[in-house]
């Protein structure tokens, strides 16, 4: 790990460098890989890593860096004016095969002889291609911030029933286990009310209405994608969704977080009339994402109890996911040894939300310090690192992972906390 020594000035630049840095440091490329045998890795993997800061004094300052095969030594993304989209990059859809495996990631996959779906953007200076992971998990944030559209028009409502599976429970009481506990069921009933009432649509085999995509383009979040879901619910591979049909990107997913964000400055990238949410809808998402569980990607409290533990992104767990012995429960999750140390401590709140399959990782949120700390910043990361590579069964993912998330909040500690706190 790099040291978190102080840069002169926090900039765009500077910030991008010190990410692309810190992920250099990690060696990902030495990360073991049991469906070859247990050996490094064949193929760099591909990471999509985005942050946002946010100075007590100043303008906010953006970065995104993107590594792959084709880039092992990362790519700068070109940033538009005010937050803009990413000018220099050519996003690819992920792809799977006819039975729904995803092939971009086996061990002997050659990506010059697969065609490749566009997803959005050109190559420009300094840029290339790459190819959008799937989101995982992480894809439920897009679902929350489209239930709580539909709320806010009056289409849906918090405090509804809604039946799925022979349980009925309020919309918001789906919607919360959809994104503490990563529930794929909650996810399916959210993705029935989306379809119940109008807001998805499919004639004929096919889908000819979608809000999500009217929603996130009114955003500019042209990566977004949240296509081919089914009536009954259906949002994985075996459906028709799932791999190639749901995308997202680190630089989008960060300008989602910024627009839900209740004490973020404003988006400068955003129309006038681009949409809001109402505090209610937005309260109900940043008090599913601020109690999130899963604390086992960039932040690693929840494994604390894991052999061979690294600490990640110092954020404090919800105590409310604690037995008595301090082992956590969380719906379908439980995680060993005794936390109540990471409930009790840590250095920030992160309200996020993760994403973990066998070849695909990601974690986004919002992390702000714990008083007397006073950093604030947006953080995203999608990968191909799923849980193949993970050392334990109850890990998520390479020990790297966590590793780079608390090298990144060093440097954001150095960077957002040096002035004196403002007295008044």
């Amino acid at each position: 790990m790099t040291t978190a020594a102080k840069p002169v000035a926090l900039d765009a630049a500077s910030l991008a460098e010190a990410l692309r840095a810190e992920v250099l440091a990690q060696d990902f490329g030495a990360t073991r890989d049991p469906q070859d045998d247990g050996r490094p890795i064949r193929h760099f993997p591909s990471i999509d890593l985005a942050v946002v800061a946010f100075p007590e004094r100043g303008a906010p300052i953006a970065a995104n860096v993107l590594f792959s095969r084709e880039h092992p030594q990362g790519l700068i993304a070109d940033i538009a004016a005010g937050a803009g989209p990413v000018r220099n990059i050519r996003y690819l859809a992920d792809q799977r095969d006819a039975e729904g495996n995803s092939i971009a990631w086996r061990p002997g996959s050659d990506w010059s002889a697969m065609a490749w779906a566009p997803l959005a953007g050109e190559v420009g200076e300094g840029g290339g291609r790459m190819v959008a992971p799937y989101p995982a998990s992480l894809l439920k944030l897009m679902l929350l911030a489209g239930v709580g559209r539909l709320v806010d028009q009056g289409r849906a409502g918090w405090w509804q029933p809604l039946s799925y599976g022979g349980r009925e429970r309020a919309v918001s009481d789906w919607a919360y286990d959809m994104v503490t506990w990563s529930s794929n069921e909650a996810t399916s009933a959210l993705v029935t009310l989306m379809h119940a009432a109008g807001a998805i649509r499919r004639d004929g085999g096919r889908e000819v209405r979608n809000e999500l995509h009217t929603l996130f383009a009114s955003l500019g979040l042209t990566t977004l994608r949240f296509a081919n879901t089914t009536a009954e619910g259906g949002w994985g591979n075996g459906s028709g969704s799932g791999v190639g049909q749901i995308q997202m990107t680190a630089w989008d997913t960060v300008r989602l977080l910024w627009w839900l964000d209740p004490v973020a400055p404003r988006a400068p990238w955003l129309r006038a009339d681009a949409p809001r949410l109402s505090p209610e809808s937005r309260n109900q998402a940043m008090h599913a994402l601020q109690d999130q569980a899963l604390h086992q990607v960039l932040s690693s409290g929840a494994l604390g109890g894991v052999p061979g533990w690294v600490p990640g992104l110092p954020a404090r767990l919800p105590g409310r996911w604690l037995m008595p012995d301090g082992a956590l429960h969380a719906g379908e999750v439980s995680l060993p040894g005794d936390l109540r140390r990471f409930a009790m401590g840590g250095e920030v709140w992160f309200a996020h939300k993760t994403g973990n399959t066998e070849n695909y990782t990601s974690d986004a949120g919002i992390v702000r310090g714990i008083l007397p700390r006073r950093r604030h910043y947006l953080i995203a990361l999608l990968s191909n690192l799923g849980s193949r590579y993970a050392p334990h069964p109850s890990c998520a993912t390479t020990w790297r992972i966590p590793a780079l998330g608390a090298a990144i909040d060093a440097r954001m500690a150095a960077w957002l906390e040096s002035r004196p706190a403002p007295h008044g």
